[in-house]
């Protein structure tokens, strides 16, 4: 039998090998970090099935969700929509290009810049978007069901301090 008491994760078996290996190294950046990233993959992979129930990936959630949350007439820029998202605008352009041809957005002439276009929802990407968020929202309430909201809290204000110190 292991070591590791019931509540301890595999990450805490990592911890312990290189506590015995190299007890002169604080290793403890790495239960945070190591912890993250596994989170990251749980997560990335339960919101993913999600939202292949609405025939989408990710990163197409996140541009009809961008579009969406944008507000009346549901309309950005390409630039405004990679600039938000944090994608290259090749990538940009994949992701549009794909939901174009599910009939999800439409391209259309910036009537303020004569050179530019415009991104917008189709009825049919609202109407998409209502119900995908619907259950990513579940989705991730269910996610987090393991804390209470206090712990909540407390995980929201630490991510956002850590995060703010990534983008500044």
């Amino acid at each position: 039998m292991s070591s590791i008491s019931m509540n301890a994760d595999p990450v805490d078996a990592i911890l312990a090998q290189w506590q015995r290996e190299r007890p002169d190294l604080d290793v403890s950046p790495m239960g945070i970090i190591g912890r993250m990233g596994r989170l990251t993959k749980y997560l990335e992979r339960s919101l993913q099935q999600t939202f292949s129930d609405f025939g989408l990936n990710v990163g197409e959630f996140d541009v009809l969700a961008t579009l969406r949350r944008s507000g009346q007439p549901y309309q950005l820029t390409p630039t405004e929509l990679f600039n938000t998202l944090m994608v290259s605008s090749g990538t940009m352009t994949h992701r549009i290009d794909r939901l174009e041809r599910a009939d999800l957005v439409k391209r259309m002439d910036d009537p303020s810049d004569r050179r530019g276009t415009l991104i917008q929802l189709t009825d049919k990407g609202f109407n998409a978007i209502e119900k995908a968020v619907e259950a990513h929202v579940a989705n991730e309430h269910r996610l987090l069901s393991a804390l209470d909201e206090a712990e909540r809290k407390v995980l929201a204000q630490l991510l956002r301090k850590l995060l703010i110190s990534f983008e500044e």
